[in-house]
């Protein structure tokens, strides 16, 4: 019992710093790796050098998370300062002003899952757009941060999901390796559910019943439309990565096809002021879009062809050796991962966006600004997660010589919920995105302990994915009570101080989902045995 208490209190230090000390995720990050390194080496045994080669080992394998928020900056920073963002809020404005619910779908759940799938940000990009539409200061900020939690796990060219698999492979051995789409077909089961909820929420949010009766029909065919694409995207390792990406088109295609069957319009510029209609005349649309065009094109040529996919994914791993405490080598992937195409898109969409030197020397001034701490915050709770599986190893022995963090949280866990785990494992899930910020850094954290609680259930393989599946997504819909996004939001519309308003509400969404999700887990569990 004294191991567990030791265990959890790194975890209380770091939620106290977030809700009590109201700290940035970066110094809650530092806060929570120092009280996590102190428990390691002095109730655990682990030496200072394995304390450092897993911080060091914890940073190089969040890269697929945190150098694509590196990335995603850099180029939203671009499209921002040459005018290319400015021209696609403009367009965005004038989508589907005749129906709300059809609207909302395509805006904040098609549009949004397209945008952080590629790498955007809705919750800084959107709420300027919805605000002007007609939103309130309450909707514009919250809508942002709920629409694309279904497909958390697929955000960012699928990194939550490759995180998952890592941890899984490292997890279950070599000879045992899992693939991306063995995950996947456990993964997509839950995003029909999630996201047809999600949409409910939505429309709550903004109409109440009044809003949820006449977005009933969109908000249905949405999840149809998510389960269905998904569906297929998934029983292939190559497509996994595209599931974001797919969805969120097919679904805007499907609200479109609704509006012109249903006899509306799809574009309406009456809400466009001058300023607006004369910027939209004198900057296309398509050079706009280039930098997201050209790195959807490389994805799908990265991804589809599966010759080219399995050379990138299984073959040209570019492993880093000689960090990890216990030898293992971290394998980076460096020329399929989507930081590096995030990259060389908007490079090559210099020519054109054509921009100036100085709107460069702009982009790299705000760039810098802004990406330092979010970078940092993802990489930090990987470090965490990495020093509590690690925890108890001894190099000179090669071997635990006690029992690591992570063991101590799963057989306690097995020993007090049982054949219960299964309902609780989403809200373990709420709690780590609350923490970390997001999905993937969950994973990062807790998903080695929520396998071997599985391990300890005595679960088949697909059960131990299908229960980590339901942390993965609790993990994601954390995303609209995490105070970093929300405040993010606020921020785009200069209204810091509301979003303390939305957590309150969308803290019981978000529960009302876990709960939904977590007994969808026992369900699948069922099935599964």
């Amino acid at each position: 019992m004294e191991t567990l208490v030791f265990t959890l209190l790194p975890i209380v230090v770091i939620l106290a710093m977030l809700i009590i000390w109201k700290q940035a995720a970066d110094v809650s990050g530092i806060v929570g790796w120092l009280a996590i390194s102190v428990v390691a080496y002095f109730v655990f045994q682990t030496s200072i050098e394995v304390i450092l080669r897993s911080t060091v080992a914890g940073f190089i394998r969040s890269f697929a998370v945190s150098l694509i928020v590196a990335t995603s900056l850099l180029q939203m920073a671009f499209m921002e300062q040459t005018g290319a963002l400015k021209r696609i809020i403009i367009f965005i404005k004038t989508i589907a002003s005749e129906n709300r619910g059809i609207q909302i779908m395509l805006i904040n759940i098609g549009f949004g899952t397209l945008m952080v799938s590629v790498g955007a940000t809705p919750v800084s990009l959107l709420p300027p757009i919805l605000l002007a539409m007609g939103y309130s200061t309450t909707v514009a900020i919250a809508l942002p941060a709920i629409g694309y939690d279904s497909l958390c796990t697929y955000a960012l060219l699928g990194a939550p999901i490759v995180v998952f698999v890592d941890v899984a492979n490292s997890f279950f051995g070599k000879g045992n390796e899992i693939s991306l789409a063995q995950a996947g077909m456990a993964f997509y089961m839950f995003l029909p559910v999630v996201s047809t909820l999600i949409g409910l929420c939505m429309l709550w949010i903004v109409g109440r019943w009044k809003g949820i009766k006449e977005g009933l029909i969109p908000c249905l065919i949405t999840g149809t439309i998510i389960g269905i694409v998904s569906y297929f995207t998934n029983k292939y390792d190559n497509l996994v990565v595209l599931t974001g990406v797919l969805c969120g088109i097919a679904v805007i295609i499907a609200m479109v096809m609704l509006l012109v069957l249903s006899g509306k319009n799809v574009i309406d510029k009456s809400k466009l002021t001058a300023e607006e209609i004369a910027y939209e005349h004198q900057y296309s649309l398509w050079r706009a879009l280039t930098p997201w065009i050209i790195l959807i094109v490389l994805i799908l040529i990265l991804n589809i062809p599966k010759d080219i996919f399995n050379f990138l994914y299984r073959t040209l791993k570019l492993p880093i050796t000689g960090i990890t405490a216990n030898g293992s080598a971290i394998d980076t992937r460096a020329l399929w991962n989507a930081y590096t195409w995030i990259f060389i898109s908007t490079i090559m969409s210099i020519p054109f966006i054509r921009p100036t030197s100085q709107q460069i020397k702009k982009t790299l001034t705000i760039w810098w600004k802004r990406a330092p701490r979010p970078v940092f915050s993802a990489a930090i709770f990987f470090s965490i997660g990495e020093i509590m599986n690690m925890s108890g190893y001894s190099m000179a022995t090669g071997q635990f010589e006690t029992a690591s963090m992570v063991k101590v949280l799963a057989d306690y866990s097995a020993i007090y919920f049982h054949d219960t785990y299964g309902a609780i494992v989403a809200f373990i899930g709420l709690f780590g995105g609350f923490i970390t910020g997001s999905e993937a850094s969950t994973i990062a954290m807790f998903a080695k302990y929520t396998l071997t609680t599985a391990k300890n259930l005595d679960m088949t393989l697909l059960g131990s994915i299908i229960i980590t599946a339901g942390l993965a997504f609790g993990g994601g819909l954390a995303s609209v009570i995490s105070p970093a996004k929300l405040q993010n939001a606020a921020a785009s519309i200069d209204k810091l101080g509301q979003e303390n308003q939305i957590i309150r509400t969308a803290f019981i969404f978000s529960l009302i989902i876990t709960l939904v999700t977590s007994l969808f887990v026992l369900l699948l569990l069922k099935i599964a045995v």
